[in-house]
């Protein structure tokens, strides 16, 4: 663990508190440093452990005080491993607080033209369908992207993560599909993707967003919501400028209600950013193990002619395809989990 970096993540904010120029983000600056106070100053002292340490290990070599030296080492040692346990519990705690969080849900066609856009809305309705079976809510906030909240039944939540994000973060990848389409009139089977990515939806203090960094877009749409759509800019085209990043919103009637959704949306993509530069340092045994679900990753083929559906992460398959596309991930899902934390723990 990078506790070098949590502690300067954690003086920074200290930082900025006292800058007079910081004055109108007070709220979010002390909601984030509230947050990174309790690993922060574990940070720090593991910091000032090490270099104990350092300076102990270094007198070993000097006679006169070889003894000392092994005394100091002797309680240092094991204090440092304790704190250390203790840090990683912390940041343990609030992966598992993120993983309650409803989620985001965002599904686009890849390759495979008009079978790729078919392949999407049975996605869609393989995640729906289940959600319908395990007591989760959902809705549309726009085209292609969804929010599943609440918990699911309890039936089902037992050994599983309790929230929407914790259940369907490992959905996100690249979703292959191998059949033979309906206007294939030679019956060739064809490949066609489609991606998810799950994203929790995440507290305003957790990302700060700076008024001054976004661009504001408003435009009439079509679709749900009746003809006051039509007639009015309700819909909301967000640009954050120092990162590229645009999300749109246009299926609430009225127009505070879609900013608010595209904050939202600003939000996890701009966790999503955050997250896969943390990934990025993990492991590269357990990256190339369980993947880490990024949008580009293939993690399932669904094989039609084979009634097989292969999870490519942990090397396993069902014979059930059928039923699956029905909603029922349960076993699925469970395996993917549990192969996970498996490794996690290794």
């Amino acid at each position: 663990m990078d506790y070098a970096k949590i502690a300067a993540d954690y003086e920074a904010t200290l930082s900025s508190m006292s800058d007079p120029a910081n004055v109108g983000q007070l709220a979010e600056l002390g909601a984030t440093l509230s947050d990174l106070e309790p690993k922060g100053l574990l940070a720090q002292e593991l910091l000032r452990l090490d270099r104990q340490i350092s300076d102990n290990q270094a007198l070993l070599a000097e006679p006169d005080f070889r003894t000392l030296a092994q005394t100091e080492l002797d309680t240092l040692l094991p204090l440092r491993e304790a704190k250390l346990k203790e840090l990683i519990s912390l940041h343990e705690a609030v992966d598992s607080a993120e993983d309650r969080r409803p989620a985001i849900i965002e599904f686009r066609p890849g390759a495979g033209g008009d079978e790729a856009k078919i392949w999407v809305n049975d996605l869609y309705r393989m995640y729906t369908r289940f959600a319908d079976l395990v007591g989760i809510k959902y809705e549309m906030i726009d085209e292609g992207t969804y929010i599943f909240s609440g918990k699911p039944s309890a039936e089902f939540a037992t050994g599983l993560p309790a929230g929407a994000y914790g259940l369907f973060k490992w959905e996100s990848g690249v979703h292959r599909v191998q059949r033979v389409p309906e206007t294939e009139a030679q019956g060739r089977i064809h490949t066609s993707t489609a991606s998810v990515a799950v994203l929790p939806k995440v507290d305003p203090q957790k990302i700060t967003v700076r008024e001054e960094d976004l661009e504001w877009q408003f435009f009439r749409a079509g679709g749900h919501g009746g003809q006051n759509v039509n007639k009015v800019s309700t819909a909301v085209r967000l640009i954050h400028k120092p990162s590229g990043i645009a999300v749109v919103s246009t299926q609430e009637r009225y127009q505070e209600r879609n900013r608010q959704i595209a904050l939202d949306l600003l939000r996890s993509q701009l966790w999503e950013r955050q997250e896969e530069e943390r990934l990025a340092k993990i492991d590269s045994q357990r990256r190339s193990a369980v993947g880490h679900g990024a949008r580009a990753e293939k993690i399932r083929t669904y094989n039609y002619p084979q009634n097989r559906v292969t999870d490519h992460r942990i090397g396993v398959s069902w014979y059930n395809l059928e039923s699956i596309m029905e909603g029922n991930l349960t076993e699925l899902m469970t395996s993917l989990h549990q192969q996970i934390n498996k490794t996690d723990q290794s």
